[in-house]
């Protein structure tokens, strides 16, 4: 629970840091990655190649962001063995041959569950790029600027605050139980329902506690707070630029004119 507790710390300094793509506006990037996701999403089951080369998009934002590729997916490896496995059962339902290498036949199904693999990756990385550099606050506010309904988007961000809560108050009573069973392992069962029914009314309370401190000091649904900063024009270039490369990604045979092998 304290690793998790500095997981969700070691988030909040990422996105505060000093690169090309921190200094981008929050809407700038929501829109890219909006973008992005779609543009993967777009491609055909079997389009192995055209997938991959969007690979390039998140291998070059990870270099100019200074986000170690190792965080990511330490972040994700409790969601990537769950995307990783969407596709497991297509080489069965799916055996016709699609592509010869050498002199082994590789199965539709073989392929089209290899471009699920890479798509999920693909997304996950783009999604935790965007949270790595830009952060909650900035990025509700993101939202907002995008007439995203404020209940929904103050609904992200209390789920988002509050997870620390549960995890903050869920290590207090822990260690409250270890102290008077000194040498137990775990919980005992005969304890799990009351424990779980203090852990919520503990974690209610101090969500509100929380939630009346933030509209003391003014919160409303907006996110005034957040240093977001204008919109500008080198925003609105680095938005059309990204998204014409996505274009000509989809719309072209990339792979193909770079001499690779299109599958």
């Amino acid at each position: 629970m304290d690793a998790a507790l500095r997981e969700l710390a070691e988030m909040d300094d990422l996105a505060y840091g000093d690169s090309p793509i921190h200094r981008r506006s929050p809407l700038a990037k929501l829109l890219v990655t909006i973008a992005y996701i779609a543009c993967v999403v777009s491609f055909g089951k079997y389009d192995l190649s055209g997938v991959t080369v969007l690979a390039l998009f998140p291998a070059l934002l990870f270099q100019l962001s200074d986000v170690p590729v190792s965080v990511c997916f330490r972040k994700l490896r409790f969601v990537l063995p769950l995307v990783l496995a969407v596709g497991l059962f297509n080489p069965i339902f799916d055996r016709d041959p699609r592509l010869m290498v050498g002199d082994t036949a590789v199965s539709g199904g073989v392929i089209s569950m290899l471009v699920l693999m890479v798509k999920g990756v693909l997304c996950l990385s783009a999604s935790f790029l965007l949270m790595a550099t830009t952060g909650i606050d900035r990025l509700c506010c993101a939202l907002r600027r995008a007439r995203v309904p404020g209940t929904l988007v103050t609904l992200l961000l209390l789920t988002y605050r509050y997870v620390g809560v549960l995890t903050g108050e869920l290590a207090a009573m822990t260690d409250a139980y270890h102290l008077r069973a000194p040498g137990q392992k775990g919980i005992h069962v005969s304890a799990w329902g009351s424990f779980l029914g203090q852990l919520l009314l503990r974690s209610m309370d101090r969500a509100e506690e929380l939630y009346a401190g933030m509209r003391l000091r003014g919160f409303h649904g907006e996110f005034y707070y957040a240093e977001t900063g204008p919109f500008t024009w080198v925003d609105g270039l680095y938005v059309l630029l990204c998204c014409g490369a996505f274009a000509v990604c989809r719309l072209v045979n990339v792979a193909a004119l770079l001499g690779g092998l299109a599958i």
